[in-house]
């Protein structure tokens, strides 16, 4: 049995404490704060929820973790910032994830490419911050805390939470039901497993976060 094979499991009411306290706060996000956050200008109120609490909720206390649990986890801090020769053979995937959405948005314009007219500094703001705070809470923490026990069921489960973390808005916004409807939940689950299986291989935590920021981005310019 190799070193890594005898790695305490991350206590199981840890991981859950962690998720009772993210989703309720969260939740309490969207119901509260975000209605006082929308006096505020746009690029205001995105720096202060995306920038400020979002990384207070969300990757402060993965960080923390992932240092306090370092011996229990799978990818310890210092590795998953690591860039390693390794990771070079993902990077076929940035022009692969631009050009899907690229076509995706042109074939529903009739062969057109139209950029938002909503995108501004406040979709910058959100883009800039989204991919590491949701990668460092879902990958570099949870994902990496439960990989130990059953690597597929941890995929498995962590695209269901990455999933549900959704669910305060889409409700706070009245969309929940359509995003069902609409199967916009299927690209959620798809990109949660995708990031999940690159930060496994790969052992490194930029490559999700960079992925997960251009996805937005042009989600934000092009959706």
């Amino acid at each position: 049995m190799t070193n890594e094979e005898k790695k305490d499991f991350v206590p199981i009411k840890i991981i859950s404490l962690y998720l009772v306290l993210l989703y309720s706060l969260w939740f309490a996000y969207h119901f509260f704060i975000t209605n006082f956050l929308s006096l505020f200008p746009a690029s205001v109120s995105a720096l202060i929820g995306d920038g400020l609490i979002k990384n207070l909720v969300w990757t402060l206390p993965a960080v923390l973790l992932i240092k306090k649990y370092k011996d229990n986890i799978q990818i310890d801090l210092k590795e998953m910032l690591t860039w390693k020769k390794e990771c070079n053979r993902y990077l076929l995937l940035f022009p692969a994830f631009a050009a899907y959405l690229i076509v995706i948005e042109m074939l529903a314009n009739g062969g057109k490419l139209v950029i938002n007219d909503t995108f501004g500094i406040d979709k910058i703001i959100i883009f800039l911050f989204v991919g590491v705070t949701e990668e460092f809470a879902f990958r570099g923490w949870l994902l990496n805390a439960t990989i130990p026990r059953n690597e597929n069921a941890a995929i498995a489960v962590n695209a269901v939470l990455f999933l549900a973390i959704h669910f305060p808005r889409w409700i706070s916004e009245g969309i929940f039901i359509s995003n069902f409807a609409n199967r916009g939940f299927v690209s959620i689950i798809a990109l949660s497993v995708i990031f999940s299986i690159i930060f496994i291989r790969s052992k490194n935590i930029i490559l999700p976060i960079t992925l997960h920021m251009l996805w937005d981005l042009l989600i934000f310019m092009l959706g």
